[in-house]
């Protein structure tokens, strides 16, 4: 999360003012929060309502999240350089129209590119959020504010899950979107209302427009490739050139910031060995919570058959500890330093993870699904703030906007790929489950043929129904095509939770071999 540069005054603000400032601020900030956890809930309902296979439910949430990743460390730089006021405004409206024509949308594709409009919104919202509290307040009083900045952005994070389910439930899909609308509106007019202009007017920042093109195009094509691999085939000349280009602009990407007067992001900082551990220990972390949450949430409603509430209030769970113990955390790892805390906390998340092995297509929630949440959550909440503190403490206060940048972003990729990878995982595997469990049910090979057909594009729980079978086969058949279908799902999230696993331990390790606690600057 980018700050603004320290060499920037305080506005000059009276007490009052400020604090309308900050309410501004945090209203605004809100909206990016509450939809990292509400599209999750409805992905079952608008699979079914707009008929999305398996690949697209995954572009409806990394189409959002590349996007964010892609800009976040462009938005602070043009927020400094052509006004926080008018940037952070920008993203509301931005982000706003994009919400509105996601709930408007009629089909799939609609709904995956106004994803990516939200996503550039919110990239220019949260970091402009944040700079201009940091230009706003001074002393104890910006603590206390980007405390409650903080706060509100883990209160939103938290509901998420359970407005989501409410409004999927009571209202509609497109409700989830719609309610961006009038939020976005208000913030809007209190922006314009109390919020003075402020820049970043002591150095010469430029955009790295190279930079940007380069790096955005690599994730896309590496992310595109990764997703579609599975329908398209690994050895399709699309996917293969997608890989290639990927690889070349990527390349190019580091390239270029190396010799940048201006880079997007400077690489002298990785030259740090806590700084490159922690941005790597994040992107880890989140590889294995984005990928296993976004196959929970179809869990939850496709196997267990919760209602789109019913499964944001079984979530509620999971975020409700992290906004429980993750100041605590911070709080004892500026005593004790971040190094341990990033370990044990990692360890936890894998531990977890290890627990949800044990979960099968009938588990009861209260023994069996709810104990392995509390133990990822809590391991997450463990790790968070002590390797934010890690991040921080391990550049000096020049660097300490990109650097926060650096490290939400490699969060947001990490997420990306979690989703991506382990969905191609998921995909594979369910669909090699799926058939040799028709097969073993006896199934005659042209039926298997014709429902894996049907099956092909909508490889989760729960798509395939009693409509998937042949016109005229006995409910005791559809049941047991239903019941193949969950068992091979949850194999399918099994294989994914491995790599989650191997994730979450090598965060672990990389803490207890490189991450130093309250290091100096000059450590490397």
């Amino acid at each position: 999360m980018t700050v603004a540069n320290q060499r920037t005054a305080p506005l000059a603000r009276d007490g009052r003012s400020r604090w309308w400032i900050l309410a501004a601020m945090v209203f605004g900030l809100f909206m990016p929060m509450l939809d990292n956890l509400v599209v999750n809930v409805a992905l079952p309902t608008i699979q079914r309502q707009l008929g999305a296979g398996i690949s697209e439910l995954q572009w409806i949430i990394d189409a959002y999240t590349l996007a964010f990743a892609a800009l976040m460390l462009t938005g602070g730089t043009l927020g400094d350089v052509y006004g926080r006021k008018r940037l952070f405004a920008a993203g509301l409206a931005v982000f706003s129209l994009g919400s509105l024509a996601c709930g408007l949308s009629s089909s799939i594709q609609e709904l995956i590119a106004f994803r990516v409009i939200q996503g550039a919104g919110g990239a220019l919202i949260l970091p402009g959020s944040l700079a201009i509290i940091t230009a706003t307040f001074h002393g104890r009083e910006r603590g206390a504010a980007i405390g409650i900045w903080s706060a509100v952005s883990g209160l939103a994070i938290a509901i998420g899950p359970l407005v989501g389910g409410y409004l999927v439930e009571y209202v509609s899909w497109q409700s989830i979107f719609f309610i961006n609308v009038p939020i976005g509106a208000l913030a809007l007019a209190l922006t314009f209302a109390v919020v003075p202009e402020s820049k970043d007017t002591s150095s010469r920042r430029r955009l790295d427009l190279r930079g940007v093109a380069t790096g955005s195009l690599g994730l896309f094509f590496l992310v595109y490739a990764t997703i579609e691999g599975n329908s398209l085939g690994w050895t399709n000349g699309f996917i293969l050139g997608s890989f290639t280009l990927a690889a070349a602009l990527l390349a190019s990407f580091i390239w270029i910031e190396s010799r940048s007067p201006a880079p997007m992001l400077p690489l002298k900082l990785f030259g740090n060995r806590t700084f490159s551990a922690a941005i790597a220990v994040a992107a880890c972390m989140f590889f294995s919570l984005f990928g296993v949450t976004f196959f929970f949430s179809l869990y939850l409603q496709n196997v267990k058959g919760y209602s789109p509430i019913g499964a944001g209030e079984r979530l509620l769970p999971f975020t409700v500890m992290i906004l429980l113990v993750a100041p605590i955390a911070g709080r004892l790892s500026d005593r004790f330093g971040s190094r341990w805390f990033i370990a044990i906390g990692t360890l936890a998340l894998a531990t977890g993870l290890a627990m949800f092995l044990r979960v099968g297509p009938s588990s009861p929630y209260a023994t069996m699904i709810l104990p392995p949440m509390v133990v990822m959550s809590t391991g997450m909440a463990l790790a968070l703030s002590p390797m934010s503190a890690a991040v921080m403490g391990s550049q000096d206060e020049s660097q300490a906007g990109i650097a926060s940048a650096a490290q939400t972003t490699s969060q947001q990729v990490g997420g990306v790929f979690g989703i991506a990878l382990l969905g191609a995982l998921v995909t594979a595997s369910f669909k090699r489950s799926f058939a040799a469990a028709l097969t073993s049910d006896r199934f005659p090979h042209s039926v298997v043929t014709l429902i894996m057909q049907k099956a092909a594009r909508s490889a989760s729980a729960g798509a395939i129904n009693a409509a998937q079978a042949p016109p005229g086969t006995p409910p005791r058949v559809i049941d047991t095509i239903i019941g193949a279908v969950h068992g091979s799902f949850v194999h399918a999230i099994h294989s994914a939770l491995f790599v989650a696993i191997g994730f979450a331990l090598l965060a672990s390790a990389l803490a207890v071999l490189f991450i130093r606690s309250h290091v100096s600057r000059a450590d490397t």
